[in-house]
């Protein structure tokens, strides 16, 4: 990177860190307007668009997941499972584990769960809890058994 492409790179760096946290205030919501859906599912796209300019495979990975999340929560699940098989895709080719890799299978699991796969959601969420045993940080493990267990409410209201 050249000194001119510093400030470039540091714009796209902002941008991607400020849109990923809109768009985790939007899934916070409790209830959002449709037009904070929309902006939600901009965001999203948009922070994953800002890390690919200057990020490493594991900022690609975890925006890829954000986005499945996003579709996940507003019941598009062809969408969801398209952004979940991406982020398990890049931890796979790129060696991510820990926390990483078993939120690659969550997000396959809630896809799946809302898309009415009970079976394949079941086996998404055995290869998590898997991957939860090799996650380093307690309170990590203990965060993503958390969302495991709002994976099977998702068949009816998938929440964050």
């Amino acid at each position: 990177m050249t000194e001119q492409d510093k400030p470039i790179a540091d714009l796209h760096r902002r941008f991607a860190v400020d849109l990923f946290n809109l768009t985790w205030d939007l899934l916070d919501k409790p209830e959002r307007t449709p037009e904070q859906d929309d902006t939600m599912i901009h965001a999203a796209h948009a922070s994953r668009y800002h890390w690919g300019e200057v990020g490493t495979p594991l900022e690609f990975a975890r925006g890829e997941w954000q986005i499945s999340r996003v579709y996940a929560v507003l019941r598009y699940p062809e969408s969801a499972l398209y952004h979940a098989q991406r982020c398990l895709d890049l931890c796979r080719a790129n060696g991510i584990g820990d926390f990483d890799l078993a939120f690659a299978y969550e997000a396959l699991a809630r896809a799946y769960a809302i898309a009415g796969d009970d079976a394949r959601s079941g086996e998404y969420i055995e290869l998590a809890m898997k991957a939860a045993a090799e996650i380093a940080k307690p309170e990590d493990r203990e965060y993503l058994e958390g969302e495991l267990m709002t994976v099977v409410e998702c068949a009816d209201s998938c929440t964050i």
